[in-house]
């Protein structure tokens, strides 16, 4: 297994940039494994695939407005984006945060943020990491997290080069737990109609959480997808969510989670005999060929970046060369691709 395995050719104009509208309207290519069998269908078609009994599994984590934009005291405008809460034995709130421009962010670099109505949030880098990540200490008066919320705003992915119409566009209508640094995208396509259809056809929706991290996009370099190491994000499956998800498969249904963050999270807590167990905690699970899945039968999944741990996770549940098959199948139907993109069904 190679990193070329993995690339696959996409024109530029193939990007969305923005979301379908209404969400539901997104097309949808369904993938059977069984028979390499592709059907074009519309998002809102979903149910028709469902069966009474299946569960739906979505990740209910939310965005949280973590790029911040401020100035060094001399004047220099910075930008850092808040990845997740760090241990301090300052006292002061520290998160791990990517910034640029990177010289002006070395270590003891104090930075000012901003507000409206009262003095700027100020902040000091008290550490740099080898791979580039800055601890920030923040002088916050109440949870920097809060702070954010007034003068943060949500990070978009590279390759959406316009802004939102609308905030809530990079999130989904479930999203409930404050935490991840990029919205689980194929969650985008849902509507609460469609989650109301969904359920009337008597499918079980359950959530999860897992806060994704830019560590699920960061490109892979090594030419060994074996020799590439996740960076760890946080889950949470509690105990009724896990005993709603077993009954369902001891009694026939499907698992079908929403996004590859979810089917991450459900490999995390399962067990050789495909029992989810309630728990939290970091994963750093790597799926690529050769996994073998122990509580997904199926998956809801948008078009991933070329030479990415994503599309080798589809990849491992679909087998690579259906699903380069598929994809080059998507390019040629003129599919939108990526985070605001059309979907993929694979059954």
């Amino acid at each position: 297994m190679r990193l070329a395995d993995f690339d696959y050719p996409l024109p530029l104009e193939l990007i969305a940039q923005h979301p379908a509208s209404p969400r539901d309207s997104a097309r949808l290519l369904v993938l059977h494994r069984g028979d390499g069998r592709l059907e074009h269908r519309i998002f809102r078609d979903l149910p028709a695939y469902l069966r009474a009994g299946d569960v739906l599994v979505l990740n209910d984590t939310r965005v949280i407005p973590a790029r911040l934009r401020g100035r060094r005291p001399s004047g220099g405008a910075v930008e850092v984006l808040l990845l997740r809460p760090a241990e301090s034995a300052s006292g002061r709130e520290t998160w791990e945060t990517l910034g640029r421009p990177g010289r002006g962010l070395r270590r003891g670099a104090r930075l000012l943020f901003p507000r409206e109505g009262g003095a700027a949030l100020a902040a000091e880098v008290v550490g740099v990491r080898p791979d580039g990540v800055r601890l920030v200490a923040f002088d916050a008066d109440r949870p920097v997290l809060e702070i954010a919320r007034e003068l943060g705003t949500l990070p978009l992915p590279p390759y959406i080069r316009e802004p939102l119409a609308h905030p809530d566009d990079y999130q989904t209508v479930y999203a409930r737990d404050e935490g991840a640094v990029a919205a689980p995208t194929a969650g985008l396509h849902f509507t609460p109609s469609l989650l109301d259809r969904v359920r009337a056809a008597g499918v079980a929706v359950v959530t999860v959480t897992m806060h994704i991290g830019l560590g699920t996009f960061r490109p892979v370099t090594a030419e060994d997808p074996q020799r590439h190491r996740m960076e760890a994000e946080w889950y949470e499956v509690t105990p009724q969510e896990a005993e709603a998800i077993n009954a369902a498969r001891a009694a026939g249904g499907r698992i079908i989670p929403v996004g590859t963050s979810a089917v991450r999270t459900l490999e995390t807590v399962a067990d050789a005999a495909g029992v989810v167990h309630p728990g939290s905690g970091w994963s750093e699970l790597f799926i690529r060929p050769g996994h073998r899945f122990r509580a997904v039968d199926a998956l809801i999944t948008n078009f991933h970046l070329p030479r990415t741990t994503l599309l080798m996770l589809v990849s491992a549940l679909a087998g690579r060369e259906l699903i380069l098959r598929a994809y080059a199948e998507a390019v040629a139907q003129r599919y939108r691709f990526y985070s605001f993109g059309d979907a993929m069904l694979i059954l």
